[in-house]
C-alpha cells in the first residue's frame, strides 16, 4: 500500500521574562506552560507508540524551566501565590484581582464554578480604581481560592489524570489550605524539571525528534542584513542605519547546538529557524555548524522555486539547498493544514475536526504521489498557544487525532531525520527567497516606527560594546564581558518585536516594551556608564492612540452610512470604530482570514457594520461562507446571512438562544459590492428599557463548521446610544 507520510512539528518557545536588572522574572508564562502543555504534549505520547513527531525546543525556554525547577527563577505572580493571605497588603491583594484572571476565560475559567464565581464577583471588565472599591467584598478565603486557581487551571487534563493530588484540587474546587496552595507550586516546579528528560526519554525511544532554534529566538536574516527585508517587500521602510551583524547570528547558532548537547548527550540534526526566517546566509551558517535539516513555510518555497507555483504538489517533497558550496535538506510547511489545528479546529467538535484533518491529509497523499517521490505533508505550529482555545486544552481533540493515525495504515508519521535518510531530496534549491513563516516576509519585526526604533536602539548599544571594548582592554575575556554579550543577544530576540506595531497586541504590551529597554539599560549600568534618556522612554503607543489593543480602535462620534456595499466617500466610515484582524491578536499568527477588518458604529436608532473581506472580487469562493452577527448582550441572538458569486444575499436567518427563528428582527439594508455594509434597527433587538450595552462579535462559517470569529478573546461592546453619550466611557 502506498502511504503518505505526516510530519507534525510542534514548536515550543518562550521569551527571555528575566528582568537583568533585578533577576526577577516579570511574566509567569514558563512555569504556568510547563504544566499545560511542555510535558504532556510528548506524555500523551506513551499511549500511542506507533505515532512519532518532531518537537522543536528553544534554548530561551529551556533555561528558563531550569531556573524554576532549581528554585533559582522567582516572579511575582508565583511569590504573590505562595504568600499567606493573612500577610497581603490591599496592594497585593489588587494585583491578585488585577492579573490572576488572565486565562482564556471560555476554556480555562468558565468550567470551574468557583473560578467563574470569583471572575464574577471581581467583575469582568474592571478598572485597578474599580478593583479596589470592591477590595472589602474579598473574604480570605476568595483571595486564596483565586491564587490556586489561577495556578491549577493551568494543569493540563493529564495531570487530572495521572496526579492523584492535582485531581484532589480539581475535586475540591474550593475551601483550599495554604498547605494545599505550597504543595501545588511544588508540583509545578518539579514538572519543569521533567521535561527535558521526557524529551530525551522519548528520543531515545525513536519516537521523537527534537530539534532546536538560534538561542534567543532572533531572526536570522535580519540580523545578518536588516536590507534582507527588502527582498520580500522592496519598498518598506527600513531603519535609518543599517545593522548588519552575521556573527551574532552565528553565536545564536552555535550557543542553541552547544546547550542541546549537554541537555540531550548528542547534536541536534534539525534546526526550525526563529518564525521560519531563512535567507542564503542563513543556510550556510546552519550548514556550517553541522545543521542537516531546516523548515519555513511554504511561501518560501514559492518565492524561490518557480515550479512550486506551477505545482502545489511540489510542496509535499523534501529538497537540497545549495548555496555556495553550503548543503541543508528544507521541508516546508502547509500553512493551510497547520492553520487548521491552530484556528479553526478549536471550534469543531473534536471528532469531526480529526475525520477532517485525516481525509485532506489523505487526499493530499492521493494528489501529490508520483513515481519519484513518498509524499510529506509537514505541519508545523506552535505546541502550546492554540490549546488554551479548545476545550479541555485540546486533550479530546490530540488524543482521538493521534489515535486515529496510531491505527492507519495509509498515513505514516514520521520524524524528519528518519523521512530524509528513506527518502533523499532529488530536486535543488539555488537560492531561497529571505522571508519568513508570516506572509513570506519579515513584515511583523521590522518597517513599522516601533520596530525600527528598537532596532536603532539594539545597533547603538551594540556599537557602545564595541567602542566600550576598544577603550577597556582589561574588559576583554572577564565574565562581565560575556554577561554584557549575552544580554545583548537577548535583546535581539524576535519577540520584543511581535508586540512593536500594529500586528498583535497582548494584555502585557508595556511589559515586553519595558523588558526590551531594561536589557539594554542594564548594559549601560552593568558597565558604570550613562544610560542614554531615550531608553527610559516607552516605545510601544508613542506612534497613534488607541485603546489597549492596538488593532481595535473605539468610534468617535455616531455615524448614519449610506447602506450601498461600498465606501460612498472618505468621511462615511471615517469616524466609527475598527477592529483590524490582526490575524490572530495575541501570541499565535493566523495566515489567512476571511475578514480582513470591519467597521462599526450607531446612530441613536441603528447599529451599522462594515465588513472588508479577503475574498477576490466575482469569486465563486464567496458562495462558501457564511456569516453571522452574533449578540451576546443583553439577549443571545445570531443573524446569519450568505451570497452568491454576484454578491446578492441568498440566505438570511435570525434566531434566538434556544435556536427559534425570530420574526420581528428585520435586516432593513444589506448589500454587497466591493465591502458588505449592514443597518440593524436597535428596536428589532427587543431591549429592556433599562439595557446599558451591546456587545457582540462576528464569526465566518464555511461548510457548516465555524473557521474564525473575531474580535479574538473579546467582543465589541457599544453602550446605550445617546444624543450625549461619553466616549471616555466606552470599553472594548
Amino acid at each position: 500500500m502506498k502511504k503518505v507520510y505526516l510530519a507534525f512539528l510542534w514548536h515550543q518557545h518562550q521569551p527571555i521574562y528575566k528582568n537583568p536588572l533585578n533577576n526577577i522574572y516579570e511574566l509567569p508564562w514558563v512555569r504556568l506552560h510547563a504544566t499545560k502543555d511542555y510535558y504532556d504534549m510528548v506524555a500523551i505520547l506513551d499511549n500511542y507508540s506507533k505515532v512519532k513527531v518532531n518537537v522543536n525546543l528553544v534554548p530561551s525556554l529551556l533555561v528558563q524551566l531550569d531556573e524554576y525547577s532549581k528554585g533559582i527563577a522567582k516572579d511575582k505572580f508565583l511569590d504573590l501565590t505562595l504568600k499567606p493571605v493573612l500577610e497581603l497588603s490591599d496592594d497585593e491583594k489588587v494585583f491578585i484581582l488585577m492579573n490572576f484572571f488572565m486565562a482564556n476565560w471560555d476554556t480555562m475559567i468558565f468550567p470551574y464554578n468557583r473560578y467563574h464565581q470569583l471572575l464574577e464577583k471581581r467583575g469582568k471588565q474592571t478598572s485597578e480604581a474599580d478593583v479596589r472599591r470592591i477590595l472589602n467584598y474579598f473574604k480570605n478565603e476568595d483571595i486564596r481560592d483565586l491564587q490556586v486557581w489561577f495556578n491549577l487551571s493551568w494543569f493540563d487534563p493529564y495531570w487530572r489524570k495521572n496526579d492523584e493530588f492535582i485531581n484532589s484540587l480539581y475535586v475540591k474546587g474550593r475551601d483550599f489550605t495554604e498547605d494545599e496552595k505550597h504543595k501545588l507550586i511544588d508540583k509545578q516546579l518539579e514538572i519543569c524539571g521533567k521535561i527535558v528528560a521526557k524529551h530525551k526519554e522519548l528520543q531515545d525511544k525513536g519516537q521523537i525528534e527534537v530539534s532546536v532554534t538560534p538561542f534567543y529566538h532572533p531572526i536570522m536574516p535580519l540580523l545578518c542584513d536588516t536590507n534582507n527585508a527588502l527582498d520580500a517587500t522592496p519598498n518598506i521602510v527600513l531603519p535609518k542605519k543599517r545593522f548588519s551583524h552575521k556573527e551574532d547570528a552565528i553565536w545564536h547558532v552555535q550557543s542553541a547546538i552547544n546547550y542541546y548537547e549537554q541537555l540531550f548527550g548528542r547534536k541536534p540534526t534539525g534546526m526550525w529557524p526563529s518564525e521560519g526566517s531563512v535567507c542564503d546566509e542563513v543556510v550556510k551558517i546552519v550548514s556550517d555548524n553541522g545543521i542537516k535539516w531546516i523548515a519555513t513555510d511554504e511561501a518560501i518555497l514559492n518565492g524561490s522555486y518557480r515550479k512550486a507555483c506551477e505545482n502545489r504538489k511540489n510542496l509535499f517533497r523534501p529538497y537540497n539547498v545549495a548555496i555556495d558550496g553550503k548543503y541543508v535538506n528544507m521541508i516546508f510547511r502547509d500553512h493551510g493544514l497547520s492553520d487548521s489545528i491552530g484556528f479553526v479546529y478549536s471550534k469543531w467538535n473534536p471528532d469531526d475536526a480529526v475525520r477532517d484533518f485525516i481525509t485532506k491529509v489523505k487526499n493530499i497523499g492521493n494528489y501529490a504521489r508520483d513515481e519519484y517521490y513518498a509524499p510529506l505533508v509537514s505541519v508545523i505550529l506552535d505546541g502550546e498557544n492554540c490549546w488554551e482555545y479548545y476545550q479541555n486544552d485540546g486533550w479530546d481533540f490530540l488524543s482521538k487525532l493521534y489515535a486515529a493515525l496510531d491505527k492507519d495504515d495509509e498515513i505514516e508519521t514520521v520524524t524528519i531525520t528518519d523521512y530524509l535518510n528513506r527518502f533523499p531530496p532529488k530536486d535543488t534549491i539555488n537560492h531561497l527567497m529571505a522571508g519568513s513563516w508570516i506572509d513570506g516576509n519579515f513584515g511583523i519585526w521590522i518597517g513599522h516606527n516601533e520596530d525600527n526604533t528598537s532596532w536603532q536602539y539594539v545597533g547603538q548599544t551594540r556599537d557602545f560594546i564595541v567602542e566600550y571594548t576598544k577603550a577597556h582592554p582589561d574588559f576583554i575575556g572577564t565574565e562581565l564581558e560575556k554577561q554584557i554579550w549575552k544580554i545583548l543577544y537577548a535583546a535581539e530576540g524576535s519577540d520584543w518585536n511581535w508586540w512593536y506595531g500594529d500586528d498583535h497586541s497582548s494584555g502585557n504590551d508595556g511589559m515586553f516594551d519595558l523588558l526590551f529597554r531594561q536589557h539594554l539599560i542594564a548594559i549601560y549600568t552593568l558597565l558604570n556608564e550613562k544610560v542614554p534618556d531615550y531608553l527610559y522612554k516607552a516605545i510601544k503607543g508613542q506612534q497613534h492612540v488607541a485603546n489597549s489593543s492596538s488593532n481595535f480602535y473605539m468610534p468617535t462620534a455616531l455615524i448614519s452610512p449610506t447602506i450601498d456595499g461600498e465606501i460612498t466617500n472618505f468621511f462615511e466610515w471615517k469616524r466609527a470604530g475598527l477592529y483590524v484582524v490582526g490575524h490572530s491578536g495575541g501570541s499565535m499568527h493566523q495566515v489567512a482570514s476571511t475578514i480582513n477588518f470591519f467597521n462599526y458604529g450607531f446612530d441613536l436608532e441603528n447599529i451599522y457594520l462594515a465588513l472588508s473581506l479577503n475574498v477576490e472580487k466575482n469569486s465563486k469562493e464567496i458562495e462558501n461562507f457564511c456569516f453571522n452577527i452574533n449578540f451576546l448582550e443583553p439577549k443571545k441572538i445570531k443573524i446569519s446571512f450568505k451570497f452568491d458569486i454576484n454578491h446578492n444575499v441568498v440566505e438570511f436567518s435570525c434566531f434566538n438562544e434556544d435556536k427559534q427563528e425570530r420574526k420581528n428582527l428585520c435586516l432593513d439594508e444589506i448589500k454587497f459590492k466591493t465591502i458588505i455594509e449592514l443597518k440593524i434597527p436597535i428596536k428589532s433587538l427587543d431591549l429592556q428599557d433599562n439595557y446599558k450595552n451591546i456587545e457582540f462579535t462576528i464569526s465566518v462559517d464555511k461548510d457548516s463548521m465555524e473557521v474564525e470569529r473575531w474580535p479574538y478573546q473579546s467582543s465589541v461592546i457599544i453602550p446605550k446610544p445617546t444624543k450625549n453619550f461619553n466616549i471616555l466611557s466606552w470599553t472594548v
